[in-house]
This record gives C-alpha cells, structure tokens and sequence, in this order.
C-alpha cells in the first residue's frame, strides 16, 4: 500500500496528541475520512483532561533533540491556534529557582539549554532579582522564562474535535478498542467488540493505555506504561496572592519528574505540586483506586525490579509526601516561605504515563513505532500537550510515508 492509496485512517485516543494527530492528518490529505475512537464519553478525559496547563518554553530539554525541536515549534503553533479559535493564551512567566549554590551548575546547565533552544527573553537573576518578579519567592538564583503560558489544555482538545467534526471526520466515544485485526488485501479491522470499522492504516496514541493497545496491534510488550500519580493541593482564594506565574524548582536530571512547584491556572486558581507516586491502576487518580490485574502487571514488568532497585530511596521519600501533609508543605515551603498549612486544600490528582524499558530505563524521549500499516505513539511525555500539533505533523508524516520508509 502506497501514501496514494490511503483514504481511511483511524486514531485511537482523543486526547490532546491524538487529535492533534487527527487534525493534521485531515490537513495533508482533505481526501482522507478520519475516525478517531476514544474508550471514554468525552475527549481529553485522562492526561489532558489533568494536565498542569502549562505551555512549556523549551529550558530542559537537550538542544537539538527531537523533544526540544518538538516543544519550540508546537509552543508556536498552539499559540496561533488559540489565538485563531479564541481560546485563552496567558504569558504569566516562570522562575526556575535554585534554592541553594549546589544547584548553581544545575541552573547553568539549564540555561544553556535554554538559550541553545531559543527560549524567548529568558533572563539570569539574582536572588534580590527574582524577588522582583515573584516577592515572595526565595532563592539563591533564578532563570526567568517571561513567555511561558498557560492554557486549558481540554479546551484546546475540545476545539481540535470540533475541527474534526466540522470537516465532515468522525471522533467516536465510548468506543473501547479490544481488537485490532488485519485484513485481507491490507489494512486493519479496529472493534470495540460490539462494532468493528475497517480503516488503511491505524494510528494508537492511547496515553494510559498505550502499550496495552499497541500490542493488541502487534507491537512489542515494551516499553510497559508505568503509572504514577501526581498529588496536588491548591492555594485557597485569599492567598493567590503569594505566587504570581509559575515558580519551579531545578529538576534532578536522573528523572521526567520536576518535582513539586507552584502553577497558576488560565481559570483561575494556584495549584501547588505534583508528587509522583505508584499508582495501583492505570487511571489511579485516588489512593483507593486499585486495579488488581493492572498492578499485578505492572510489578511483574521485567524493567519494574531494576527500578525499584536504583530509585527505592526517592520512591519512599515521595509516599512520605504523599501520605503527609506536613512534609509535601514543607517542600513546597522552601521556595514559598510564607505559605502554611491553612493556606492549602486538597485539589484534583492526575496520572502520569510513564514508560519504563525492559531494563528499567525511564523513557524520557517521543518512542515511535511502525508496524506496517500501523504507527504507536508508545511514549509521548512531557511537553507532550505543549508539543501536540508539532507531534501531530511529525507522526502524520510517518503514517504517510510509503511502508517501506
């Protein structure tokens, strides 16, 4: 099958990187009939449903990578596309704050990364200087990132779908995907179990559920979606005040995890977190969801022993915080030395899909796969929803490509 002859295709997963799939699929080939099936009522339900809000400006990410190219032409593109569908875009700027001088070379290493990537206006500041943008921040350093935004990532997806629809394309709910089937003369047969459609070619970005679909279409078993939830609490009304943008700590370079930090919501509202703990099921969002069967699955994935072997000592440190109000606080009090246990009620939690190698690496880079006529998206992190329609092009190019490329 030749890029000429396809004129079905379907998505699995109406999230934000799905339908940014979706959307730029339908662009390249307006021949194309789109299907895009989600096991839920309403798009954007789990990672983008739960996402911290933040468009992310490119300072992690090492120059030159697939993430960083990804992260600075997406920031652009969804910038425009929420200019163009009048959804809300706010600058509101973030520290990135070293606590102590051991994070000095940290900060450093950031901001060549930073400035390698792009980022626009980015700004060193002293400790004097970054109380200037965030009085009640504290610190020995700090890189100001005056460009980055936050958005209400669900209403981005929704606005994707209506494009889909308004196109004439099909974005399908409570389809639960239990069967990805090959067909004669090429092709596959995508069924619920209950009804089944016949697409060219399939493309699986399922988030939570990734590698569970994925191999239901013949991939490989890995890399196993780990799930781990992120707590957060929120700032009550009379106490936004303390935080003005988005204050971060400087990440440990050995994890995807940022740690806790304060954000501020396009609607309204301080979030302060997350944590990242194991969840007991893939879509985890309380401590008492658990899911046998997935957990079971879970810690009997080879790559899970050799993880918990090298990273025991951070998982115990963050259930402390999970299981202590008192020492969450405490952390997120280093850089808010103002802020107090009553300023705080408890907010909603998300899940993080994270996908962990057979050796039990942390993935922390886009894993693409192709299958013939199919393509898995198997690990999408963050800035996945920042990146979306950038990963859109990127993965719509893939799905077209002759299947010998």
């Amino acid at each position: 099958m030749t890029a000429g002859t396809v004129d079905r295709i379907g998505v699995v997963g109406a999230g934000i990187v799905g339908l940014a799939v979706a959307r730029r699929l339908a662009e390249l080939r307006p021949d194309l009939h789109v299907t895009v099936v989600d096991k839920e009522d309403d798009v954007a339900v789990h990672q983008t449903g739960h996402n911290s809000g933040v468009v992310h400006a490119g300072l992690y990410y090492a120059p030159g990578s697939l993430k960083a190219r990804l992260c600075t032409r997406g920031r652009g593109l969804l910038r425009d596309f929420c200019a163009e569908h009048g959804l809300a875009y706010d600058e509101c700027g973030k520290l990135v704050v070293a606590r102590r001088d051991d994070e000095l070379p940290a900060l450093d290493e950031i901001e060549r990364r930073a400035t390698a990537n792009g980022v626009p206006g980015l700004r060193r500041l002293s400790a004097e200087g970054l109380r200037e943008v965030e009085p009640e921040a504290a610190g020995v350093a700090a890189l100001h990132s005056p460009h980055t935004a936050i958005v209400d990532f669900r209403a981005v997806a929704r606005a994707m779908a209506g494009d889909l629809r308004d196109k004439g394309h099909d974005v399908r709910l409570g389809f639960e995907v239990t069967a990805v089937l090959p067909q004669v003369g090429g092709g596959v047969v995508v069924s619920s179990g209950r009804e089944a459609f016949a697409v060219d070619r399939l493309v699986v970005c399922a988030g939570l559920q990734s590698d569970t679909v994925s191999r239901l279409a013949g991939d490989d078993a890995g890399p196993a979606i780990v799930p781990f939830r992120g707590e957060y609490f929120r700032l009550v009304p009379e106490r936004e005040h303390l935080v003005r943008g988005l204050i971060y700590p400087v990440p440990d370079p050995r994890y995807p995890f940022l740690g806790v930090h304060f954000t501020r919501r396009v609607g309204g509202g301080v979030d302060v977190g997350p944590n990242a703990v194991l969840a007991f099921a893939r879509e985890g969002y309380r401590r008492r969801d658990v899911r046998p069967a997935e957990l079971l699955r879970t810690l009997t994935w080879p790559g899970m022993r050799p993880l918990a072997r090298q990273h025991w000592r951070t998982g115990v440190a963050e259930f402390r915080g999970s299981l202590s109000r008192r020492v969450f606080l405490a952390a997120a009090r280093e850089f808010v030395p103002a802020l107090t246990d009553d300023d705080v009620v408890r907010a909603p939690a998300g899940v993080r899909a994270q996908a962990v190698d057979r050796d039990g690496s942390l993935v922390d880079d886009f894993r693409v796969h192709r299958l013939g006529p199919v393509v898995t998206v198997r690990n999408a992190p963050s800035p996945a929803a920042t990146s979306s329609l950038a990963i859109g092009e990127h993965v719509a190019e893939r799905v077209l490509a002759d299947d010998g490329d």
